[in-house]
C-alpha cells in the first residue's frame, strides 16, 4: 500500500489498523503529492490519501492522484466531514471516502477489500468494452448497432461507413429501414420484433441500398446487446452480391455446358451417322454398278461434312465464350 499522509500520528494509527487486519503487508509512506508522483503506481494494490498535504489539497490533489493511480483504487482519508465534497471525490474516481474520526480496523479493512474488488470488476468491464470497440472498429466487415424500439442506428464501424458511403453522422440520423427497399421492411421488422434474440442469429440474405443507390445482397448476422442503457442489436452485414453474381455466372456456364453436351450427343450424331453410312455404301458398291451414282454419294458426303464442320465450329465458339466468362 501507498499511504500519502503528512501527519505522522495519523500515519502510525492507520499503520496499526492495517497491521491488525492484513498479513504480509508492505507499506510505503510519502508526505507530499510531489513525492507520490515519483512512485510507480503499479507496485501497489491500493492508495490511501489524506486530503490536506503541504504542497496540494482538496479537489486539485484528488484529481492529481487519480490521474497518477491509473487503475489502482484510491481511498480518501480526511478529518473534514464534507458530504458534498465526498460525493464529488467519488465522482472524480476515488474508491471510497472515510472520516479519520470514525475510522477503526474493521471499517478500514472492509473499505480496502471492497475497493480492490470493485476496481478489479471495473477494470474488467473497461477491458471488455475496449476489446469490443477494437473488434467493432477493426472488423473488415460492416457492423452496426441499432435500437430495437426506435430502429435508429446507435453506432457504425469504419467498414460500414466505407462500404455504404454514408458518414457516421448520416447513419446516426437514420433507421435501419432507410437502407432497405420498401418491400423488405415488414420482413425485417417481423424478425426484429418477434424472434427470440438469444445468441447469434443469421436470418438470411436481405437487400440493402448504398448511398449511391446501388442495391446489394447482404447476409445478416446479429446478437442482442445492451448499448448505452438501450436494448439493441449488434449486426454484422456481409455483402454477398459478388458471391451471388458468381453463382449465377456458374449456373449460366453450366447451362451452356449442358447445351454443348446435348449437341455433342445428339446433333453431331446425325451427320456423322450419314457419313458412316455413305462411306460404308461406297465401300460395298462395285465401280461398274449402274444403279449407284458415286458423284451423288460424294455430294451427300460433302454436305454431311460441311454440316458437321459447322456444328464443331459452333461448339468451339460456345466453349471459348465460357472460358471468356470465367476470366471476367
Amino acid at each position: 500500500m501507498l499511504i500519502i499522509e503528512d501527519n505522522m500520528g495519523d500515519f502510525l494509527l492507520i499503520s496499526e489498523y492495517l497491521a491488525e487486519q492484513f498479513n504480509n503487508l508492505e507499506i510505503e509512506h510519502v508526505t507530499t503529492c510531489k513525492q507520490s508522483l515519483t512512485k510507480d503506481p503499479h507496485e501497489y494494490d491500493v492508495i490511501l490519501l489524506d486530503l490536506s498535504l503541504p504542497d496540494k489539497s482538496g479537489e486539485d490533489l484528488v484529481y492529481e492522484i487519480i490521474k497518477f493511480a491509473e487503475n489502482i483504487p484510491v481511498i480518501v482519508l480526511t478529518g473534514y466531514s464534507d458530504k458534498k465534497f465526498a460525493i464529488k471525490s467519488i465522482g472524480l474516481g476515488t474508491a471510497d471516502y472515510l472520516l479519520k474520526d470514525e475510522l477503526n480496523p474493521d471499517i478500514l479493512q472492509k473499505s480496502i477489500t471492497y475497493s480492490i474488488e470493485r476496481k478489479k470488476v471495473f477494470n474488467q468491464l473497461e477491458d471488455s468494452e475496449k476489446r469490443y470497440r477494437e473488434l467493432f472498429q477493426l472488423s473488415p466487415l460492416p457492423m452496426y448497432v441499432f435500437d430495437k424500439s426506435s430502429f435508429r442506428f446507435l453506432d457504425v464501424n469504419k467498414a460500414a461507413i466505407s462500404h455504404y458511403g454514408y458518414s457516421k453522422e448520416e447513419f446516426l440520423s437514420m433507421t435501419v429501414f432507410d437502407i432497405r427497399p420498401v418491400d423488405e421492411i415488414e420482413r425485417a421488422k417481423d424478425i426484429i420484433q418477434n424472434e427470440e434474440n438469444t445468441g447469434m442469429k443469421t436470418p438470411g440474405v436481405f437487400k440493402h441500398f448504398k448511398k449511391n443507390g446501388e442495391q446489394i445482397d447482404v447476409e445478416i448476422s446479429y446478437n442482442e446487446i445492451d448499448f448505452e442503457d438501450k436494448r439493441a442489436l449488434l449486426v454484422l452485414a456481409n455483402d454477398v452480391t459478388l458471391k451471388f453474381q458468381h453463382i449465377a455466372a456458374i449456373e449460366k456456364q453450366n447451362e451452356k455446358l449442358k447445351e454443348i453436351a446435348w449437341i455433342q450427343s445428339h446433333v453431331v450424331r446425325a451427320p456423322l451417322a450419314r457419313l458412316m453410312g455413305l462411306v460404308n455404301l461406297i465401300s460395298m458398291t462395285e465401280d461398274s454398278d449402274p444403279e449407284i451414282d458415286k458423284n451423288e454419294l460424294l455430294q451427300h458426303i460433302l454436305n454431311s461434312t460441311e454440316e458437321l464442320d459447322k456444328i464443331i465450329r459452333d461448339i468451339t465458339n460456345k466453349t471459348e465464350q465460357i472460358n471468356i466468362d470465367k476470366i471476367q
